[in-house]
């Protein structure tokens, strides 16, 4: 017995990214209003930096917060939308490659020797190694196999790999104090951060985005089969490289500076298929836009609820992000029934 299910009509492209546009816009100026001290924007924007309070606090506080959020929102909404296209299943996110733990060991071997200490850059830089050696490691692992299900089990054994010696790096912690450190920073947030660090992993996010978003026509091409995309004059094995690489670039950089946020990923590409009539080109501008989003409202949820120690922004998109994970699930198993 089949059950029925409520489906929502497709919107045009222009009212849906103006529609998130909008809320996005909405967001990113509520999350500037947000902290634990009440400023004025006007008085802010309007003061000098070096007498003025409120805007020491806007601009040295709150507004590299709520743009590394933005930034990273986006980065984690498109390219889950992008490898969900590319591998053609649902279930798929940003951390099925292995860059997320490759990015977060990088950054927890700084951790380690104290060179995060040394200079700002250390951590962020340690997270783009990380991230560029995991890609080498799948080049050399899927050589020119055309198989996905070669990329995935190379993707999934990366993950594993660098799961576990971030596990032995915390286990050679040399005092509770660094473990303590380490782990804050493994639970994902965009807390005390600076410009400079959002400075130094923006232009990796944005040549990612680049590469994805011109795969558009190629995921397109690709639900009709391979065969059929390779008809259509699409080289298969380039673009899913270029796609692959392009998804390195940016989450590995939104990795370095935030430490691992979930389900971003998953979650808002599947909120917002229904909506553009679950074509994946139109699918990738309209996920970062929505990823961009849910990480702002999680963040704000974040910075409400905490009262003393901050929940850290990973924990609370997990908690969201699981009980979706079930409800999926749940979904796929009704509509064989």
């Amino acid at each position: 017995m089949k059950l029925a299910a409520m489906k929502l009509e497709p919107i045009s492209s222009r009212a849906l990214l103006g529609g998130l546009l909008f809320g996005l816009l909405i967001v990113f100026f509520a999350a500037l209003t947000v902290g634990p001290v009440d400023i004025s924007l006007l008085k802010a924007f309007g003061a000098d930096p070096d007498t003025s309070m409120e805007s020491l606090i806007l601009f040295e506080i709150r507004l590299p917060r709520a743009l590394l959020a933005l930034f990273v929102g986006a980065t984690l909404g498109l390219c889950g939308a992008a490898l969900q296209g590319l591998l053609r299943n649902p279930l798929a996110e940003p951390g099925i490659i292995g860059v997320s733990n490759c990015a977060a060991l990088g950054a927890v071997v700084v951790f380690y020797y104290g060179l995060s200490q040394a200079a700002w850059f250390a951590l962020p830089l340690g997270g783009l190694v990380g991230a560029l050696l995991s890609v080498i490691i799948l080049f050399m692992l899927v050589g020119k196999s055309r198989s996905i299900l070669t990329l995935i089990l190379a993707g999934v054994a990366i993950n594993a790999i660098g799961g576990a010696l971030i596990a032995l790096v915390l286990n050679f912690a040399p005092s509770p104090y660094a473990m303590q450190e380490i782990l804050f920073w493994l639970l994902g947030s965009v807390a005390n951060r600076s410009m400079h660090e959002l400075l130094i992993a923006l232009p990796f996010m944005v040549v990612g985005w680049v590469m994805v978003l011109s795969s558009g026509r190629f995921l397109n091409a690709l639900t009709l089969g391979e065969e059929t995309a390779h008809s259509m004059g699409f080289e298969v094995n380039r673009n899913r490289w270029i796609l692959v690489l392009g998804v390195a670039a940016s989450v590995g950089a939104a990795v370095s500076v935030a430490g691992n946020i979930g389900f971003i990923g998953l979650v808002v590409p599947h909120l917002i298929r229904p909506l553009v009539g679950y074509e994946p080109r139109r699918l990738l501008i309209s996920s970062a836009l929505g990823g961009a989003i849910l990480l702002l409202v999680a963040d704000i949820v974040v910075q409400l609820l905490s009262s003393g120690a901050e929940i850290k922004l990973g924990v609370l998109t997990s908690l969201v992000g699981g009980p979706f994970f079930l409800f999926l699930i749940l979904k796929s198993r009704n509509m064989m029934l």
